[in-house]
């Protein structure tokens, strides 16, 4: 018997378990960007079976305690994403540009979509780079300090709804070489380099996905329900 609850968002069904992000992944539904959607919804705006997709979810045996904790304090969360996406973002956004530089330059006569995955690419890259700075100089510090003081400064309510609204916007430029690569196929006359771009993006793709889960479903959440603590005194 299938024992997942199809009303549960995506991004609590992954809390529940994070290895639900592959079969999601693999589906194509949106677990970060719109997590909030409950499973039903997604799978019908899909046109996906409700049913498969629920037991493709209820993976065997629980997983171990330390792959489903988060940590439990809004500071070690916010540590934790710097520390574990961010740091591979800075590190792999401008080697990956480097290669999709390279590859559009040697094969882009021959698959000009390759000069959109350029400009398409050259853009998340603008936009991640004052993002991820925003958070890290200046909301995650302010949430750190309204957890320890736990005293409201200010409210929060509209940095991270700009922080969504770029999370968004990031999505959908990282979907859009998704479709423009083909779910990232291999050319039959792709050399080493083709292949490391596509490799490249795919798991960009994917550390990002998870990336803003942890923030759009887990961090940002607890953030505003802190503060309506705080303003409820």
């Amino acid at each position: 018997m299938v024992s997942v609850d199809v009303t549960m968002s995506l991004g609590d069904l992954l809390i529940e378990d994070p290895r639900r992000s592959r079969v999601l992944e693999g589906l194509g539904l949106d677990y970060c960007c719109n997590g909030h959607r409950p499973l039903s919804e997604a799978v019908s705006e899909a046109s996906l079976d409700l049913t498969a997709v629920a037991k493709a979810l209820d993976l065997p045996d629980p997983p171990p305690a330390q792959d489903t904790a988060m940590p439990a304090q809004n500071a070690a969360l916010a540590h934790d994403i710097v520390d574990t996406h961010h740091a591979y973002m800075w590190a792999e956004m401008p080697r990956l540009q480097a290669l999709v530089d390279k590859v559009a330059g040697v094969h882009g006569d021959r698959h000009p979509e390759l000069l959109e995955v350029q400009a398409t690419y050259t853009k998340a890259v603008a936009a991640l780079d004052p993002h991820m700075s925003t958070e890290e100089r200046v909301v995650f510090p302010a949430i750190t300090k309204m957890e320890k003081s736990q005293a409201l400064e200010r409210s929060l309510a509209d940095d991270i709804l700009e922080l969504r609204a770029e999370h968004d916007a990031v999505g959908e430029l990282l979907k859009s070489i998704r479709s423009l690569t083909a779910d990232f196929a291999v050319p039959a006359d792709a050399c080493a380099s083709y292949k490391m771009m596509l490799s490249g993006l795919e798991e960009m793709e994917r550390d990002l996905h998870e990336h803003i889960h942890k923030e759009n479903n887990v961090l940002f959440p607890r953030v505003l329900e802190l503060e309506a603590q705080l303003d409820g005194r």
